[in-house]
């Protein structure tokens, strides 16, 4: 039976509101709620839409909704079913944003950050381990890491060139011919497509435009920066932190790499897919850059660009799930990307890593250098602890990045 457009509103409600802990733990939360309970899908339609989303660059577990809620009513279905996916946490993330910009320099709350930051350095790795099972399969794979490793760290060679390589090893190495049955597609439904494509990139690009029109200068490079972005998320928001960080930090100069890092601690600590670090990047631009005003008007912007795109790429591919993924090379090309990715958050993990337990690293030949006369013991030591929590003990996300933050905290009282 249809659901009826409260009943998404009731279910995707509140797996927007219980979405914590990273897209595995939303996926599990989805396939609960959406094949187990309510059996509005069947576990191949859910296992099918997965994998597609996860073809897709993108928060995967926000496309996922998107398409269930367009599989069960249609393009309204899935703006409802999507923009509740994202909605809680973009709330929160606008919140904890204010609250940082306006409290940030405090001295206890930059010690409860240090706290959150050691945290973060290992959720970073944390990720990296997840995902290297998964993606690490041949020599092949191990190769493409390793070289996305040196290209990113040592090169400082852009993330999007990354991941078009490692595509196009893909599609080369795989050029088998599958003969499975495909979809049968008139003239119409992709007449239907390109009109569908086409409204999508005017409502994206809408903003964009009223943003160059008017002058707003700073606005434009945002939307055009985090559009840019959007395009280039294949492998989840961990992949593409190090390109976001290095063009923040060190291409635009909005933000510094402490600033960075408490960004996605707090991200990590809100309902919604951790993309939603772009919206807290970008308010906190925006109020270095102008103020309160100009903060809201960017952080807006940011979540438009961000998310608009992924019911672009939901809504044109949805109908033609079956026959895309019957493509090896395109599979080809996603193992590829995979793999390549892996060796991104490794860089991501060491360059966190070495601004959280060094106070100064500069950039070599060589990549990010620290120096050793400016090693952070308590940092190290709040690393080492983090760890102890979440690998060792294997405690919750959120859990392990409050005690982190108390403890931090504590420390800066007592001394």
């Amino acid at each position: 039976m249809r659901p009826s457009y409260g009943d998404l509103f009731r279910v995707f409600g509140r797996i927007g509101l219980l979405s914590f802990g990273g897209p595995a733990a939303q996926i599990a939360l989805m396939h609960t709620e959406l094949v187990d309970r309510h059996k509005w899908l069947k576990e191949n339609q859910f296992l099918g839409a997965l994998s597609f989303c996860m073809l897709l660059p993108g928060p995967e577990a926000m496309q996922l909704a998107t398409y269930a809620g367009w599989r069960l009513r249609g393009t309204l279905g899935g703006l409802i079913a999507g923009g509740l996916f994202v909605l809680p946490g973009a709330i929160v993330i606008l919140v904890l944003a204010m609250g940082y910009s306006a409290f940030g320099q405090v001295p206890v709350i930059q010690a409860l950050f240090t706290g959150i930051k050691a945290t973060v350095v290992v959720i970073v790795i944390q990720a990296l381990l997840s995902l290297s099972r998964r993606a690490l399969k041949g020599w092949d794979s191990w190769a493409l890491a390793g070289l996305g490793f040196t290209a990113m760290f040592f090169l400082s060679v852009p993330f999007p060139v990354i991941i078009a390589i490692a595509a196009l090893w893909g599609v080369v190495m795989r050029p088998e011919f599958d003969a499975q049955k495909r979809e049968d597609h008139n003239v119409t439904s992709y007449i239907k497509t390109v009109k569908t494509a086409l409204i999508w990139i005017a409502i994206w690009a809408a903003p964009v435009f009223l943003a160059w029109a008017s002058g707003a200068s700073f606005l434009t490079e945002v939307a055009l920066f985090f559009s840019k972005l959007a395009v280039v998320t294949f492998g989840g928001a961990y992949a593409v932190l190090a390109y976001m960080t290095q063009a923040v930090v060190e291409t635009h100069g909005w933000l510094t790499t402490p600033q960075m890092i408490d960004a996605l601690g707090l991200a990590e600590t809100t309902p919604g897919p951790l993309i939603l670090v772009t919206q807290f990047v970008g308010h906190l631009a925006g109020y270095q850059e102008g103020g309160v005003t100009l903060a809201l008007l960017a952080g807006v912007m940011t979540l438009w660009v961000t998310f608009t795109p992924c019911f672009l790429w939901i809504f044109i591919g949805a109908p033609y799930i079956e026959t895309l993924l019957s493509r090896p090379r395109l599979k080809g090309a996603l193992t590829s990307i995979s793999a390549a990715v892996v060796g991104v958050i490794l860089n991501l993990s060491v360059w966190f890593a070495l601004h959280v337990i060094f106070a100064e690293v500069q950039t070599t030949a060589l990549g990010p250098t620290p120096t050793l006369g400016s090693f952070n013991a308590l940092s190290a030591a709040f690393v080492g602890v983090a760890a102890l929590l979440l690998l060792g003990l294997r405690m919750s996300m959120i859990l392990a990045l409050t005690l982190m933050a108390i403890l931090a905290g504590g420390l800066h009282i007592l001394m």
